[in-house]
Parts: structure tokens; sequence; C-alpha cells
């Protein structure tokens, strides 16, 4: 044993001292015993609770929510000022005009918004609900052994009055402009706000029975009732048919009368609303609220194209199959046949394509023949971007793009062989649109009219593959200083993503300089939108390239190593 070794041996030990019992701890919580009794919760004690928590805590002083408030309310003002004076002049323009158009116009136009606002309140209704509950609520909310019955009636309310006063809004803006009284206005405004209102009511009573068949079948037959009048409208106003109008007081009288009417079917889907409402399921309040919360962050972000992926993604989760067929063709044909049978899977794609072929018509019937390209543009974009689904995947997800052995122009011409067809199907359909089907329109010669046609057919198709094929939002780049803070630029120019394009084709239509300069310019936004001059390609083979050299670089650097002599015996 060493001198170390002894001396630590005989040092004395500290001595131990035992372990101190650890006190208690305490909790803000305890259970109840179980000889007493559970008391019933209240409903709006809970939901009290849980909107203080989520509201109660306020981020800005008394100064700044009433300057906030001026601003909402003068803002308001002004628009509503501004709103009047434009219904005042049309109502002035319009009261001289007794030309058939202009009185089936007036005569029919609120009437086909009011069927387009009843469409489009089930159409919403059957998106989100319409009665919705966040995840919050509902894991803990709709989760406790309590009445959903108080706990829904505010979500069931808000919808339904949210319907009828847009309804109202939009109705009566409509009537104002096309040249009816403020009374009548007024009362066409009424009858599809009621109307609209009723019809929220009747999807939330739907709703806990999960059976939309009836709730679809009514919006069909408004939406396709609202195309007939406006199709009736541009009939009348192109001098094709002669339908007799009724008189402003029959007008008024039969307005009246589906406000009635209305009204009764409101009260009375109310009343069977407000007894189902425990009967809906929590997957199914759930499900709207987490489709909101998506589409609020997407529309931060003024991200459009993302609100279209979001809804598909719930219309795909919702049919949860597909009958898988067999592939063909090689090459970048196999993209382009994929293509083609995507367009019998969905053949509801087919009715806004259909619908946008009705614009040219009805632009140049009412008079508005200069402004046809861009209306009619605009309407093909719109149309146009459900059948570029395969482009947007390729587009937004670089790394299957780089799975396929082409390049990426390659791949963006090859996607965009089906939508053009469809494209050209559509120019060829809307020729004599551009000819000229009436007195009031611009009349062309036909090979004009043709290429005329054919120019805004390709505007409306590359603004749709601009609007796809777009990038994200960077929030690294350098921000731009605005009232509401650091902003992107890019952030800005997702509003005008695609309408440029179809500006800047159909310009030179716009000003008369004829069609042969749109398909110039058309030809250029083709070479761009297809990635010619892609950047991030671009970057990536310059890399690769430069990897490459380098690596031939060290090759030619290494010493070649010399082979030892074999040597061979006899």
């Amino acid at each position: 044993m060493s001198k170390k070794a002894r001396k630590k041996a005989t040092e004395p030990q500290p001595e131990l001292k035992p372990l101190a019992t650890p006190e208690p701890a305490q909790y803000n919580f305890f259970f109840l015993p179980q000889d007493i009794d559970a008391q019933p919760a209240d409903e709006r004690d809970l939901h009290d609770l849980m909107k203080l928590w989520r509201h109660g805590r306020a981020t800005k002083s008394i100064w700044q929510a009433i300057s906030d408030g001026y601003v909402a309310l003068f803002s308001l003002v002004v628009l509503g000022a501004m709103v009047g004076n434009v219904i005042y002049e049309a109502q002035g323009s319009q009261a001289g005009c007794e030309s058939t158009a202009c009185l089936t116009a007036k005569t029919l136009l609120p009437t086909a918004t009011t069927f387009a606002c009843w469409g489009l309140s089930l159409a919403v209704s059957g998106l989100f609900g319409p009665i919705l509950a966040s995840a919050a609520e509902g894991s803990w909310l709709m989760a406790a052994p309590v009445s959903r019955r108080i706990l829904l009636r505010g979500r069931l309310i808000a919808p339904v009055v949210l319907a009828g006063v847009i309804s109202f809004a939009v109705t009566c803006l409509v009537g104002g402009l096309s040249g009816l009284s403020w009374a009548l206005a007024a009362v066409a405004g009424g009858g599809a706000g009621v109307g609209a209102a009723a019809l929220m009511a009747l999807a939330g009573a739907v709703q806990s029975t999960e059976r939309t068949r009836l709730i679809r079948t009514v919006q069909a037959a408004c939406s396709f009732a609202a195309v007939a009048v406006l199709a009736l409208v541009v009939c009348v106003a192109a001098g094709w048919l002669s339908v007799p109008l009724p008189e402003p007081a029959q007008l008024g009288i039969a307005q009246v009368a589906a406000m009635v009417v209305g009204a009764v079917g409101l009260v009375a889907a109310m009343g069977v609303a407000l007894r189902r409402l425990d009967d809906i399921r929590s997957a199914r309040l759930l499900s709207g609220g987490s489709l909101v919360a998506g589409m609020q962050g997407a529309m931060f972000a003024l991200d459009f194209g993302l609100v279209r992926d979001i809804l598909v993604e719930r219309n795909a989760v919702k049919k949860g199959y597909v009958r898988s067929t067999q592939g063909r063709g090689l090459g970048v044909m196999a993209l382009i046949w994929r293509d083609f049978e995507r367009l019998f899977r969905s053949p509801k794609q087919f009715i806004p394509l259909l619908v946008s072929l009705f614009v040219p018509y009805a632009a140049d019937a009412l008079g508005a023949g200069q402004l046809n390209p861009f209306l009619s543009g605009m309407a093909l974009m719109i149309a146009i971007i459900p059948f570029m689904g395969s482009l947007r995947v390729l587009s937004r997800t670089g790394g299957l793009a780089r799975s396929f052995p082409f390049a990426t122009t390659a791949l963006r011409t090859a996607l965009m062989a089906v939508p053009t067809a469809l494209a050209l199907v559509w120019a060829a359909a809307a020729t004599p649109a551009f000819v000229g089907i009436s007195s009031a329109g611009v009349e062309r010669p036909v090979p004009l009219a043709v290429m005329a046609s054919l120019a805004v057919a390709l505007a409306g198709m590359l603004a749709g593959v601009r609007w796809v094929t777009a990038k994200k939002v960077d929030f690294n780049a350098p921000m731009m200083a605005t009232e509401s803070g650091a902003v992107p630029p890019t952030l800005i120019f997702n509003i005008f993503r695609g309408f440029d394009v179809v500006a800047v084709v159909t310009a030179p239509l716009i000003l008369n300089w004829g069609p042969s300069w749109s398909l110039g310019l058309a030809a250029l936004v083709f070479v761009l939108v297809r990635g010619t001059f892609n950047m991030d390609d671009m970057k990536a083979q310059s890399e690769q390239l430069k990897r490459e050299q380098e690596e031939a670089k060290a090759r030619t650097a290494q010493p070649k190593k010399r082979r030892a002599p074999v040597r061979t015996g006899r």
C-alpha cells in the first residue's frame, strides 16, 4: 500500500446524515369523495370560462381600440358614400333607357342574383358545416357531459344571419345598379336575404343526419336557375328571343311573396335545426373548424392556391377512393395520358368551363365588346385551373419533379397539353362572339375573329399556368415597410397573379391594335411560364457542372501509382 493510500485510510470519515423526508406537494385541485353526488355543470358557465381564456387577455389600450373603431367607421362611411353615388348615377342613366335590353336587365338581373346567392349559400354551408367548432372546443366542451344545444345555438344563428345580410346587400346593389327604384331593390334584397337565411337553416337541420343529397339538389337547381336567367337576359338583349316582361308592381308582389315564403321556411327550419343540435357528431363539427383554421392561415399569406389545395384535399378525403387504371405511353406521353384520364374522373370540372363560354356572348350582347377579351380571359382562367392538378403538384413538390428524367421545360410543356387542347376547343366555340352576334358588340371579320378568340383562349390558359406554378412567398427576402408591418413584396403580387397575364395578352385587342400582337405576346409568355429561364434550374445546373469540374480536376491532380514489376520464373 502506498503512503497516499495509507494516509487516506487513517483519516476520519464524515458522518452521514439521514435524508430529509420530502414535504407533500401542494396541488390546486382535489378529488371529490365517493359519497358526494356530482353537481350538473352549467353550459353557459363553461362557455364563458373558455371565452375568457381565449379573449380575456387584452393587448390593446382603450385609445388604440377607439382609434381602430374610428378608422373602421370612417372607412365604412366613405365606402357607403361611394357605393351610393355609383347607384344614384346608374339609376339616373338607366331611367332614360327604354330599350328591350335595358328593361330585361333591369327586370331579370336581381332575380338571377337572388338564385346565385341561394346557390352560393348552400355551397358554403356544405363546405364548412354550417355549424362548426374549433379543436379546443371539441376536446373540452364537446367532450364534456353537457348539453350541446346551448353551446351550438350561437354557431347556428351566426351563419344564418350572415348569409341573409350578405345576400340582401348584394341583391340590393345589383338591383340599384340595374336601374330599379330603391323600394323595389330593397324588396328584392329582402327576398334574397330571407331565402338565403332559410336555406342556411335548412342546411343546419340536415347536418345532423349527414345526408347531403337534398342540399346538393337544391344547390344545383338554384345554380341552374341563375345561369338560365342570365342566358335569357343575353338572348333578349341580342334579339334572339322576345319575352313579355312583368310590370314593376307585379315584380314587387312576387318578391314580397318570396319573402313571406322564405320567412315561414326560416322559422320552420330553425326550429328543426335547434332541436337537432344535440345529434351532431363531434367529428362533423371539428372537420369544419379545422378547415376554417387552415384556410385562415392560407388567407393570411394571400396564397389562394393553398386555399384551393386544402379544398381539393378535403374533397379527396371525402370521396375516399379512386379506381386505379393502367397507364399508357412512354416518356412524357405517359403524363399526358394521365391528365387525359383525370378528365373523366371529375366531370364536374366541365361545368365552370361551360359557364365561362357564356361570358363572351354575354359581354357582346350587353354592349361590353371592348372589354370582352379581358373578361372572357379571366373567366377562362378561373375555369381551367381545376384541369392543372398535375402541374400544381409537380410545381410545388420539387423532389417529385426531380425524380422524373425530364427537364422542367419538358415537364411543364407536357402537363400543359390537355389544358391547351381544352382552350382550343373553347376558342372554336367562342369565335361567333368575337365575330359580333349583336348590334351592340364589336364586329370583326371572320379571320380576325378566329385569331382574337385564339388569343383570348391562350391568355386564359397561360394565366392559369402562371397562377398554378407561382412560387411560395419567401419571408426571408427583404421586406417592404407598410402600416401593417413588414410585408414581403411577393405577398402583394400574389393578388394579381394570373390576371397580369390576361391583361398583358389581351391589351392589344382592347386597344384595337390587332390580334397578331396578342398572339405574339402569348408566345412570349409561353416561353416564360414553361420555365425556359428558370433561375433555380439554371443555378442547380451550374452547381452540378462546377462540382463535376472539381471532381475531374481532383482526379487529374492525383499522382498515378506505379505498378510493381512482375517477376516471372523460368
